[in-house]
């Protein structure tokens, strides 16, 4: 039997939801990111508790056997060739999307209380809301990230590779991102090529097959130049003006449409930026992350490391896999990088540097906003590699540390 690396984040999300008949499992994410494994991972732990192999029902409707299941009768002759087993049974399905009206399938095997389903499949087709409307709201989401630094070193360990101190990883880790697959790889070149071949299976299944592109090569231009770009402050008005400045003419509407694409694709992240005094979201700028550096080292020659941008980026990806709400918080006039929010309603406040030693203006600058801040929530300032400091009850840490040991930010 293969063994798969266990993503205990998710698992532990997922595990009490396991026997539920009730309930349709979704597993989302960006493409690649682990979620067929993460299914694979599922039926084995299924097996180990004692469940039948006959029970346990694993269809891929991207592979040899079942790509010409395309229609709702297809699809279910094939469950029902399987399904011949007494009590409970657990249905996993991978790439759904693929079969047309999938969800009236789904929703009467979940309606004869004897399946417990599970599906992946393209991001831009689940998210696009007709799983809201044609299931009524009875499915449960959990959203798959690339590996975190936590289960990079990890998925290392699993592999057999050598794991260095916690600050280099974490420079490897930058350069090399988290899609599982391409940690299997020694070669730098062979990583950038496997995270470029993501990109184009990307734009050919998840969006070609379900968007309309008058302007391929216009769309493939503000794709890199958001990729490029992650972490900076801006607005659809500036975009618009950068993007002209670089020679790329686009409608206002068309950019909204692309970044819409870009969102739902999972390629990028939004991150709206939130008033600390008024209490209110503002509407007019934001902040894009990557789902995973990777999308950005493997689509540039520059190797340098700008660590205020990527820096922000693995922390907003970590927070994110922890289940964390996330904005961007605007204190006056100064801003803290984030604002997060866990499933109890806490709150946690967060600078991210790459140092604060270089000088007293560079330290006091990073801890300002947070002194501004009048509320009891904690306060967290993260960087690479620093002496920790105390000040104000202020939680100084550095970033690989913290992030190998699986910390929240509590």
């Amino acid at each position: 039997m293969k063994k798969y690396y266990k993503r205990e984040n998710y698992l532990k999300r997922i595990r009490g939801f396991y026997n539920d008949a009730s309930m349709i499992k979704v597993i989302s994410g960006v493409r690649r990111c682990g979620k067929s494994c993460l299914m694979a991972t599922i039926a084995q732990e299924l097996t180990e508790s004692g469940v039948e192999d006959e029970n346990i029902i694993f269809i891929d409707l991207d592979k040899r056997g079942f790509k010409n299941v395309k229609t709702q009768d297809q699809l279910e002759k094939v469950i029902d060739e399987r399904a011949t087993a007494k009590g409970l049974k657990y249905l996993f399905i991978d790439e759904v999307q693929n079969v047309d009206g999938f969800e009236e399938v789904l929703n009467a095997y979940r309606l004869e209380d004897e399946f417990s389903i599970f599906i992946t499949g393209s991001n831009a087709y689940l998210l696009s809301g007709e799983l809201v409307t044609k299931l009524t709201g009875r499915y449960i989401e959990f959203e798959m990230l690339t590996l975190t630094f936590e289960e990079y070193l990890d998925m290392k360990k699993f592999l057999g590779k050598e794991v260095e101190n916690l600050t280099t990883e974490l420079d490897h880790y930058i350069h090399e991102g988290g899609f599982p697959q391409a940690l299997t790889y020694d070669n730098e070149e062979d990583r950038r090529k496997y995270i470029d071949s993501v990109i184009k299976e990307i734009f050919e299944k998840d969006i070609k097959r379900r968007v309309k592109i008058r302007n391929v090569s216009g769309f493939q231009k503000v794709q890199q130049y958001i990729i490029n770009n992650f972490g900076a402050t801006s607005s659809i008005t500036n975009l618009l003006e950068s993007l002209n400045r670089a020679g790329i003419s686009i409608k206002r509407n068309t950019l909204v449409h692309y970044i819409e694409i870009l969102k739902d694709s999972k390629i990028i992240y939004e991150c709206k930026r939130f008033d600390l005094k008024s209490k209110k979201s503002i509407g007019c700028a934001q902040k894009y992350y990557l789902s995973d550096l990777g999308f950005w080292f493997a689509t540039n020659t520059d190797n340098r490391i700008n660590y205020g941008p990527i820096l922000e980026n693995i922390v907003y990806c970590y927070a994110l896999s922890k289940g964390y709400k996330i904005s961007i918080g605007r204190i006056g006039k100064l801003e803290c990088d984030f604002i997060l929010r866990d499933s109890n309603m806490d709150y946690s406040y967060v600078q991210v540097s790459m140092t604060i030693m270089n000088d007293i203006k560079t330290e006091d600058r990073e801890y300002a906003p947070f002194e501004m801040i009048h509320d009891n929530y904690p306060k967290y300032l993260l960087t690479r590699n620093d002496p920790i400091q105390k000040r104000n009850g202020i939680k100084h840490v550095n970033i690989p540390e913290f992030m190998a040991d699986g910390k929240k930010f509590d």
